[in-house]
């Protein structure tokens, strides 16, 4: 059942995010009136039960939300979107109860704010690295993908520790003692602000160890992380659709969401198609909107480009190797 907090996001992407998603596009940050129209909604809190202080929503409508924010604007989306990796840590059987303490209500007001590192997690050699010092842990390696930055108070960040582990701990996203913060400009949403993040001996004190488990190479392949990822390629198309105005191409975005939330009970591989047909439909939606909008499409100061650059952002956000062959076999590519 479609809950009224869909309804709310719709009238805030509607009212506050799609009036200004051409100035965001052009900005180096999102503004962060916008982040606070989705705190002052509880949009922050969204996945969390209500007695713990969230909105209580169940997965169906959280991706619901998630889509209409991306329909409003991506980059607000995007941002907002990586808070659940700090919520989803806090309220985890094993979470310490110091750190979900000091942390959850906050977050779920969205007076804290979450972003995710998440390199330690990537198979094969480890891109970032957790070792003990002096009673707590450093940081060594770097993620190459981090958003938000400046726009949120506190990263989640996976690293790989000793013994074949993986560590996920909670440090201050600010600048600190061997961190080395380097812009990443995107063709789209690049008011993301997404950096490299370099770390040589970031220090990290025990108590921000928010979990340690045996490393699980198919840990990227969770089937609600990917889920929840694709609504925002369904977001670009929804826009799409609503710019050209009712037609088939609205079967075909309904078709996929659909797909999406199948794949939830079925494999990892039946997943990565839902998720690779939802990426292919925002680009195909993207094309339509340029064509159906005519030679001034290409202008900077039109929606239809943005979007196309945006869908062609939803190719590569969020991929995994079996989202790329799926991708690339759809797209008429031999797989390499």
């Amino acid at each position: 059942m479609r809950s009224g907090v869909v309804t709310v996001a719709r009238d805030i992407a509607e009212t506050v995010l799609f009036p200004q998603a051409m100035d965001v596009d052009e900005m180096d940050a999102v503004p962060r009136a916008q982040l606070d129209a989705l705190a002052a909604a509880g949009l922050y809190g969204a996945p969390v039960a209500r007695e713990a202080g969230g909105l209580g929503l169940d997965f169906p409508n959280v991706c619901a939300v998630a889509e209409e924010l991306a329909a409003g604007c991506l980059a607000t989306a995007f941002v907002w979107m990586q808070h659940f990796g700090l919520l989803l840590t806090l309220t985890a059987p094993g979470a310490p109860p110091a750190l979900r303490d000091r942390w959850l209500l906050p977050a779920c007001r969205g007076e804290v704010r979450g972003g995710l590192a998440l390199a330690g997690m990537v198979p094969g050699p480890p891109q970032l690295r957790a070792v003990p010092a002096n009673g707590g842990w450093e940081l060594h390696g770097t993620a190459p993908w981090v958003s938000g930055w400046g726009l949120v108070d506190v990263l989640q960040v996976a690293a790989r520790g000793p013994d074949d582990t993986l560590l996920t701990l909670i440090m201050d996203a600010a600048p600190c003692q061997g961190l080395t913060v380097t812009r990443q400009r995107l063709v789209a949403a690049d008011a993301t602000v997404t950096v490299r993040l370099d770390f040589a001996g970031v220090p990290v004190p025990a108590a921000r160890v928010a979990g340690r488990t045996p490393f699980d190479p198919s840990a990227g392949l969770n089937p609600p992380g990917l889920r929840v990822n694709g609504s925002l390629a369904l977001g670009v198309a929804a826009r799409c659709c609503r710019l050209i105005g009712p037609g088939p191409l609205d079967d075909a975005l309904a078709a996929c969401r659909a797909r999406l939330d199948r794949a939830l009970d079925e494999d990892h591989t039946s997943m990565a198609e839902a998720r690779a047909a939802a990426s292919e439909l925002a680009t195909r939606a993207a094309a339509a909107l340029v064509v159906h909008a005519g030679s001034g499409s290409v202008t900077r100061d039109r929606h239809a480009q943005r979007l196309a650059r945006e869908a062609v952002l939803t190719l590569v956000f969020g991929s995994r190797p079996h989202i790329k062959t799926a991708l690339l076999g759809r797209l008429g590519a031999a797989a390499g």
